[in-house]
């Protein structure tokens, strides 16, 4: 029974999209299989059909998202930690990965040194000797340094752990190749099942969202997050020229999607999308 389901399933799957939208191929598919006498049974086959496609993807897909967030929480926790931070504190004294925790460390206790001097001056603080500001300000270096060193150890954690779990995540998906045709029919089915109305909405709301005009402050706090996570440099250059391409040829990637298969499959879609746009 699941051959025969998996077949029917890779059929839908690998479908190619015809001259005419696949809304009007449907309604006179159902037209006439409801003249068949056979559409019951053919009707309880389908029902079993759309069950274990719904049921096997919907695991497929829990198991492609929790299996590597486990697994990188799981190593990082049990492996990487206590790996690292062994090495690291024994072999090691450095304190910052790139140039850009330097920065970020010194801004930081430049700041703490403005302000006791700040609060000095408008009496928040009693007029305190010379070197007990020196050893204030020695004290917040000490838990700077420690604070950066700390942050530069997980940062070689992050990037093991990712490394582990983005091995699992390849894993699954070279290990369970037949999973991966049900997973896309179904999320196909899904998506060309919506109304016009809810196809609209979401490719304003992703398009809006990615390549809107607002959108570079967004994909500029994204990428100071992975830069971060991996203790790479936050060059600016970088930063900027990835925001001034990386939309431009998403933009272009919904466009063609648009004018290439949603504009054949359904083109009342794509009519409701430019009059929402409007």
């Amino acid at each position: 029974m699941k051959y025969w389901n998996l077949k029917n399933i890779n059929k839908s799957t690998l479908e190619k999209v015809g001259p005419i939208p696949r809304s009007i191929t449907k309604t006179f598919e159902k037209f006439t299989k409801d003249l068949d006498p056979n559409a019951e049974i053919d009707a309880i086959e389908e029902f079993r059909v759309s069950r274990y496609q719904t049921v096997t993807s919907i695991k497929y897909l829990v198991l492609l998202i929790a299996t590597p967030i486990l697994t990188n929480q799981l190593s990082k926790s049990l492996i990487f930690n206590p790996l690292v931070d062994y090495f690291w504190n024994r072999g090691t004294t450095t304190i910052f990965l790139n140039p850009s925790q330097e920065e970020r460390a010194f801004a930081e206790l430049q700041r703490f040194e403005e302000k006791i001097n700040f609060e000095i001056l408008i009496g928040q603080l009693p007029d305190i000797s010379s070197e007990v500001i020196e050893d204030k300000i020695k004290n917040k270096a000490h838990e700077i340094a420690i604070y950066y060193a700390n942050e530069s150890a997980d940062s070689i954690k992050n990037i093991l752990s990712d490394l582990t779990s983005a091995s699992v995540f390849a894993g699954l998906i070279f290990w369970r190749k037949r999973y991966i045709s049900i997973l896309k029919s179904f999320i196909n089915e899904l998506i060309y099942g919506l109304s016009d109305t809810a196809k609209a909405f979401l490719i304003i709301l992703f398009t809006d969202m990615f390549v809107g005009f607002h959108s570079p402050h967004g994909w500029e706090v994204i990428i100071e997050t992975i830069l971060r996570h991996f203790g790479l440099p936050e060059s600016r250059d970088f930063i900027f020229l990835f925001i001034s391409t990386f939309p431009v040829i998403l933009d272009t990637v919904f466009k063609y999607w648009i004018f290439r298969y949603l504009n054949r499959v359904s083109p009342s879609a794509v009519a409701t999308y430019h009059n929402m746009n409007e």
